[in-house]
């Protein structure tokens, strides 16, 4: 196989310069339609396609390319509501900056990923991280900013989980003996739908399940409302198939609870569906809230009361944090953007 030509071969060959085959690549207003399509064509059948990235990084001491690790598969990201709204933000203050993303999986392992890591100018870090994916990306020197996880003299981006939960609990319980049940998301390291026991509640934890949990076992406690591990459910994974299995679960209980506090969207709508093919009428029988106010909670049948976390707004607020410090901006931020109740028929 013939060698690759390089920039400088393919404009001698050309008979133009290295400045005029870069520019009809790189900047092709500066160059009139005809030429940029001559040297192209010529470049192309020379077997060339461009300058070579990795090149341009060593030469620039930059890629103009930003890494968005999330915590779980790429697949699983793309499906799950907040983690897209994420993503839009981001994606809109990078565009902006004529900055690219490269999307990367924690859950891949560390040795497959290991040259697209050396690529990025900074990383977003999406979730709490597991294993050594942290410690590798913190060891390149790069700029991180962090994103629903708190750790360190690193700068992020949250919300206050507890009282966000601590409000929405409050408003469904109405401040009368109710009966509850909670399903959460990620609260016990398990990848079955299952109950909590009494030694998961003393998990000393604060991950976003574990913070809006406190936050409606608080409410409960201020309204003297008893909460026991069983009437808590762990849902391993954000979708309504794995939902469904815990939602059918409660609402089978010979005694219904009167309010269901749900960690998600996408659980609450879940819950919802499962409600009306089971004749349950909402919210006259069953009070439902969600978390995290998606798009389909305004769209359901009955809408979904919850609380907005601004998902979009957390992408652009991370991506604008990243881009100050990656030009020289080391005052560390950990910025906590407002929550805010959306009250709608599920829960009235």
């Amino acid at each position: 196989m013939s060698k690759k030509l390089n920039l400088t071969q393919v404009s001698k060959q050309l008979g133009v310069s290295t400045a005029t085959v870069s520019n009809a690549f790189n900047r092709p207003d500066q160059l009139s339609s005809k030429l940029r399509d001559r040297i192209l064509s010529e470049a192309a059948e020379l077997g060339y396609h461009g300058p070579n990235l990795a090149a341009r990084l060593l030469r620039k001491g930059e890629s103009g390319v930003i890494g968005v690790m999330m915590v779980d598969s790429l697949s699983y990201s793309f499906s799950d509501p907040v983690a897209s709204q994420l993503l839009q933000g981001i994606a809109e203050v990078l565009v902006e900056n004529g900055k690219q993303m490269l999307l990367l999986s924690s859950a891949l392992d560390s040795a497959e990923q290991s040259s697209a890591e050396s690529l990025p100018d900074g990383f977003i870090l999406y979730g709490a991280l597991q294993g050594n994916s942290f410690e590798q990306i913190k060891r390149l020197g790069k700029p991180i900013v962090k994103v629903d996880y708190h750790s360190g003299s690193t700068h992020s981006v949250n919300i206050d989980n507890e009282a966000a939960a601590f409000i929405i609990a409050k408003h469904a319980l109405k401040g009368q003996e109710q009966s509850i049940a909670i399903l959460g998301l990620r609260l016990v390291d398990s990848n079955r739908v299952c109950r909590l026991t009494h030694e998961d509640l003393l998990t000393e934890s604060q991950d976003v399940a574990h913070s809006r949990l406190k936050g409606y076992l608080r409410a409960a406690k201020d309204l003297n409302i008893e909460v026991v591990a069983s009437q808590i459910w762990h849902v391993p994974i954000n979708n309504a198939e794995t939902a469904e299995v815990a939602v059918r679960e409660v609402l089978s209980l010979s005694d219904l609870p009167k309010v269901i506090l749900c960690m998600s969207d996408v659980i609450a709508l879940t819950v919802l569906r499962v409600a009306k093919e089971l004749g349950i009428n909402v919210p006259e029988e069953l009070r439902i809230t969600g978390f995290d106010d998606t798009p389909e909670a305004s769209r359901s049948e009955p809408a979904l009361t919850t609380i907005c976390q601004q998902s979009i707004e957390k992408g652009r607020v991370a991506a604008k944090l990243l881009l100050n410090t990656a030009q020289g901006d080391d005052t560390v931020q950990k910025i906590v953007l407002d929550t805010r109740l959306v009250i709608r028929q599920s829960c009235p």
